[in-house]
């Protein structure tokens, strides 16, 4: 068994109430729009069975991964506009041709699980983007997989409606981390065996990947393409956080961030620290920052502490929309959770780069040394912002 069962279980009722309301660096940053067409092809290929190669048990419910050395993030982003060019056949010199091997190219999203047309319509656009840019390796999946409940066992039938169809012409893995749908009760999220169900799922698929609840992955030790650059991403439990404040999770994160040497560290999970979305910022989830566990002031916290300016950029989903935070913290933020479905911004006072409520998408992004951009998409293959990150 990973993890341990929730002591806050009789705050369940607030939980599904909240629930239903449910660093040396330059950045550059411009709003585009442009069309990405083409077939639908194959991205990086399937990387072998569903968990992550040279992994190790550290702390319970965590596997590590390929991160080693020692090392810290710091430092400042200045940010200035540019004008947005073509975005599908741009990028890499034209459409249809393959990119440098050193290029790392992933795509995020979020809020997947419901197996409907926006989520099939998404997954055939990545398809279309990946094949233009020269292909993609992975896909970070940001949790709540499965609504509205999550699955009932390993042998579940929503994992090949929800997931395994929906995108079966995408021919790379998905590292996927847990939301509140997958915890159960309805959103509220406190029901740990519905979670690990899906672990146990992942020993099974060749694409669906979690090697636990929370773990670590390296570029290109464990995925990606050979030579291209050294990234260490930390997949985290967020709903976990929220409930218990796990500190076997945080000494993990904290012991995995401290330990790389990597160019670039990415961490995701499914709850935002910071957002304009329904769900708000942490410390103030659902407008309602004076109830413990629901306000999302574990998750605050957690940010806080081993998140903010320890890495280079986090992504999140739980708002189905597409945000691009102002900095905060010496850390990029991003909200990506519209990969099946939309929900309103309605605005928590925090800056944004970029937002839109529009449709459904997800976001690209390119690493070439040095050099990060991410690049958000909608369902029709339009290019609506792009920011550049130089360290």
């Amino acid at each position: 068994m990973i993890g341990a069962r929730s002591p806050f279980v009789g705050l369940v009722a607030l939980v599904a109430l909240a629930s239903a309301c449910a660093d040396d660096e330059s950045a550059t940053s411009s709003s585009a729009s442009s069309s990405t067409g083409g077939p639908t092809g194959t991205g990086g290929g399937e990387q072998g069975g569903g968990n992550a190669t040279s992994s190790a048990q550290s702390g319970p419910g965590s596997t590590t991964t390929g991160a080693g050395g020692s090392g810290t993030t710091s430092g400042s982003t200045t940010t200035s506009s540019s004008t947005g060019g073509e975005g599908g056949a741009g990028g890499e010199g034209g459409s249809g041709g393959s990119a440098p091997a050193e290029v790392l190219r992933f795509v995020a999203l979020g809020d997947g699980g419901e197996g409907n047309d926006t989520q099939y319509g998404v997954a055939a656009m990545i398809a279309n983007v990946c094949e233009a840019r020269g292909g993609c390796a992975f896909a970070l999946y940001l949790g709540d997989n499965f609504y509205d409940d999550g699955v009932d066992g390993s042998g579940d039938r929503q994992f090949q409606t929800k997931f395994e169809a929906p995108y079966a012409d995408l021919d790379f893995r998905f590292w996927v981390v847990l939301g509140n749908h997958d915890y159960g009760g309805n959103g509220a999220g406190y029901d740990q065996r519905k979670a690990l169900h899906q672990v146990d799922y992942a020993t099974m698929s060749t694409k669906f990947t979690m090697p636990s609840r929370y773990y670590t992955f390296n570029t290109p030790a464990d995925d990606g393409p050979p030579g291209s650059v050294d990234v260490d991403f930390f997949g985290l439990d967020t709903n976990w956080i929220m409930y218990t404040g796990e500190s076997d999770q945080q000494d993990f994160v904290d012991a995995a961030i401290a330990a790389s040497t990597s160019t670039w560290r990415i961490a995701y999970g499914h709850h935002p620290y910071i957002s304009n979305g329904q769900h708000g910022n942490a410390g103030e989830y659902e407008g309602i920052p004076f109830i413990p566990i629901v306000s999302g002031g574990n998750v605050r916290d957690f940010m806080e502490d081993s998140i903010c300016d320890k890495v280079d950029v986090y992504i999140s989903g739980h708002d189905h929309n597409r945000q691009w935070l102002s900095p905060q913290c010496g850390t990029e933020f991003i909200v990506s959770g519209t990969a099946a479905k939309t929900t309103g911004l309605v605005g928590r006072g925090t800056d944004t780069l970029f937002e839109t409520d529009e449709s459904g998408g997800f976001l690209l992004v390119e690493i070439e040394g040095n050099t990060l951009t991410g690049e958000f998409f909608d369902q029709n293959g339009t290019s609506e912002f792009t920011r550049t990150i130089t360290k």
